[in-house]
């Protein structure tokens, strides 16, 4: 049974998801039943704004947007997040994120590689989220969803619509292919069909996910197929054979429900839909549309359940330097740090209400930091030496606020996390890495790769 782009070579979808089932046991032992969900802040979310107000500190190096007491004694979050800052104690702020890339396009690919792309230019290494893909298998062994995706907003801002061709870069596959690279969905204007796609690098998972036929058609192949099939089992008589009917059903299950039903929100508790709804929040900065971060936020969850393994959402428009194409400071956090507020809070209820807290991490961070001056403009520029990075669920141990900013806010003063410590710390929560080693089919190049990463200490040993 053939639907879509993946009919090629003469295997039918049924025949993919069955040859992953039995990669996926083998990988079984290895695979936590754990997922994680990036939400990528690009254009430079400046850490002093976010996590790291500093108000004891003289200005510049304090916040433009004042601070809020956090459920955390003596720890306080930037001003526009005073409902995210109610859950600090289920959080783990880090305030010593660094690397040493300060352009938008080498950041980019330098944090979301988890630093194996040491320049950040695209010639080396692969996103966290494709080595994760490559591990567990492109799709779930048992919904055939796919494992690594990437939400995003048709952006009608030419600047945002710049920063998501560079996440986009960032969350490339590498050397490992275009199967590992992400599913890509880009949201539109309410008007207007979303838009879906594999990578660049990689095929439509959209279109393999889409009926191509009249449903009366497919139901009538699929009869033609369960004749021919009924009589040659009972010719041979394989057990093996007779098992391929839970992979035509998976198939079909995916096509005709499971994927379509994923991205259809209409199936959700109104009241929920608007603890996540954004779109009173209007975002840009010289067109402007409504903030759907919420939406994305909610979709990342429901792609969790339906069987993704990495969910990449991503804000744009955090590049704060009060220029022609950006914001300042205090514009841009009223405007894009009240969304996360709003977005991240009701992700987090909805997780803990769901059960889902130990099993989902959620990781925030972006391409760099900003000055800890403010510019003549009223913005702050680009900077490397701090920035954004806090986690939350997961299973790991939260409460905490780790590593600490000198009394400007511009360098680490003790225990420096970097991108491949923040890679690590997820792959760690993904994946056992004592069965790993002794896993089979993995080549030794990519746990060697795996194990170079070592996690944050306070969080995983």
């Amino acid at each position: 049974m053939r639907v879509g782009g993946l009919g090629l070579a003469g295997l039918s979808l049924s025949d993919v998801l069955a040859s992953q089932a039995l990669a996926a046991r083998s990988k079984a032992k290895f695979v936590r039943d754990k997922a994680v969900v990036l939400l990528y802040m690009s254009g430079g979310a400046s850490h002093i704004e976010t996590f790291n107000p500093n108000m004891d500190a003289p200005s510049p190096f304090n916040s433009v947007t004042g601070e809020v007491k956090t459920s955390l004694p003596g720890v306080t979050f930037g001003g526009t997040f005073p409902n995210l800052a109610k859950w600090a104690h289920k959080m783990a702020v880090v305030r010593s994120f660094t690397h040493p890339i300060g352009g938008h396009e080498q950041a980019h690919v330098h944090v979301l590689s988890g630093g194996t792309d040491t320049k950040g230019t695209g010639s080396e290494g692969r996103s966290i989220g494709s080595l994760f893909s490559r591990l567990r298998g492109a799709n779930h062994a048992k919904t055939g969803f796919p494992s690594y995706g990437l939400l995003g907003h048709s952006e009608t801002d030419g600047q945002y619509r710049k920063e998501f061709g560079r996440v986009l870069k960032g969350s490339r596959p590498g050397d490992l292919g275009g199967i590992h690279g992400p599913f890509v969905r880009k949201d539109t204007d309410p008007n207007e069909k979303a838009k879906d796609s594999r990578s660049s690098e990689g095929s439509s998972v959209a279109e393999d996910m889409a009926l191509n036929l009249p449903r009366e058609r497919l139901e009538n192949r699929r009869g033609l197929l369960n004749s021919i099939d009924g009589l040659r089992r009972k010719l041979d008589g394989n057990e093996n054979v007779l098992a391929t009917d839970e992979y035509e059903q998976r198939a079909l299950d995916l096509i005709l429900g499971s994927a379509a039903n994923t991205f259809d929100l209409s199936q959700e508790d109104p009241r929920l839909l608007e603890s996540y709804d954004t779109a009173a929040m209007k975002i840009g900065h010289k067109v402007f549309r409504e903030s759907t971060l919420g939406h994305q936020m909610l979709l990342a969850r429901r792609m969790i359940e339906a069987g993704a393994g990495f969910v990449t959402v991503h804000s744009a428009g955090w590049d704060m330097h009060a220029d022609g194409n950006n914001p300042g400071m205090a514009k841009g956090m009223n405007m894009l740090g009240w969304t996360v507020d709003k977005a991240v809070s009701a992700f987090l209820a909805d997780l803990e209400a769901r059960g889902l807290s130990e099993k989902v991490l959620l990781v925030m961070t972006g391409d760099f930091g900003r000055t800890p001056t403010i510019n003549k403009k009223g913005g702050r520029d680009h900077w490397a030496k701090l920035g954004t990075l806090a986690f939350a669920g997961g299973g790991l141990p939260m409460g905490q606020v780790i590593g600490r900013a000198d009394r400007r806010n511009g360098e680490p003063s003790d225990n420096p996390v970097t991108p491949s410590m923040m890679m690590g710390t997820i792959l760690r929560t993904l994946f056992d890495f004592g069965q790993l080693r002794i896993a089979q089919g993995i080549p030794q190049e990519i746990i060697r790769h795996v194990e170079d990463a070592l996690p944050i200490p306070s969080l995983v040993s």
